[in-house]
């Protein structure tokens, strides 16, 4: 069953299925009924659930979790898909839920990637060409349609939809059951149906170790953009004069970047 792979029989139960041409590091479990499809690179100490299914090409990185009936690297849903050999590429660290889908990417020069530590519940989506960072929290029944990228450390609520070619800024929060059809700027608490930024995501800041000038300056930057008598163009170029601090400058390129390139989505809006 197992012959050119590379583990250790004690750590493959006897009725997973592995291709010859899957590699699989020495520590790496796999468990009951679990299918390792060709072209599947596994790392150190990564656990592969009951009924898992990985295809391949996919290369996984260490310490990662698959749960029961999680389908990874299966082809994308794109009708343009002709077969092409592309690629899912999965950091460490990071945990699939039940029954997560994650897609590969469309052409055979593109990969779906995902980095490390991330958390993906129970029944989540990412579709072919998603580029996720580090530390996110997706919730249960999230789905995320082609070519989306979440930057670090962004928390997102459950049962909630996501456009494709839309970009969502570091430790931005999403709110459960809202539509997010256009960018998500770093820092802010989006939510409803359509999704509207409500505030900066506070809470997210403080724990991420934001200090009291930090929030200071960025409640001046929000006040700016989605409370004064400037249009929203108005205020990124006013948001440029303090580029230099960090977090402004982060936030500033992030919307600049959304207005200005025509591949993008545009930032989405302020709540009125």
């Amino acid at each position: 069953m197992i012959a050119g792979v590379r583990a250790l029989e004690s750590t493959i139960h006897p009725t997973a299925v592995v291709h010859a041409t899957a590699q699989l590091h020495p520590t790496v479990e796999v468990g009951p009924y679990a299918v390792i499809g060709a072209d599947v690179t596994i790392g150190p100490r990564t656990r592969i659930g009951p009924h898992v299914v990985v295809e391949g090409p996919t290369n996984i990185g260490a310490d990662n979790r698959f749960f029961p009936g999680a389908a990874i690297g299966i082809e994308p849903q794109d009708l343009k898909y002709q077969g092409a050999a592309s690629r899912l590429c999965i950091g460490d660290g990071n945990q699939f839920r039940e029954y997560v889908t994650v897609h590969r990417a469309t052409e055979a020069d593109e990969e779906t990637r995902i980095g490390n530590h991330n958390l993906l519940m129970a029944y989540s989506h990412v579709a072919h060409n998603c580029v996720l960072a580090d530390n996110i929290v997706i919730a249960n029944g999230v789905a995320l349609a082609g070519h989306v990228h979440i930057e670090s450390r962004v928390v997102i609520g459950g049962v909630l939809g996501i456009h494709q070619f839309v970009h969502v800024g570091q430790m931005a929060m999403l709110g459960g059951m809202s539509r997010i059809d256009r960018d998500v700027p770093p820092y802010m608490l989006v939510e409803g149906n359509p999704g509207r930024v409500r505030a900066l995501n506070l809470i997210g800041l403080k724990r991420a170790g934001f200090d009291a000038e930090d929030l200071k300056l960025l409640k001046k930057a929000f006040r700016l953009l989605y409370r004064s008598d400037h249009t929203f163009t108005q205020g990124v170029e006013q948001l440029a004069h303090w580029s230099e601090h960090p977090r402004l400058g982060d936030l500033y390129r992030f919307l600049n970047t959304s207005l200005a390139d025509q591949h993008r989505r545009g930032p989405i809006p302020g709540a009125k």
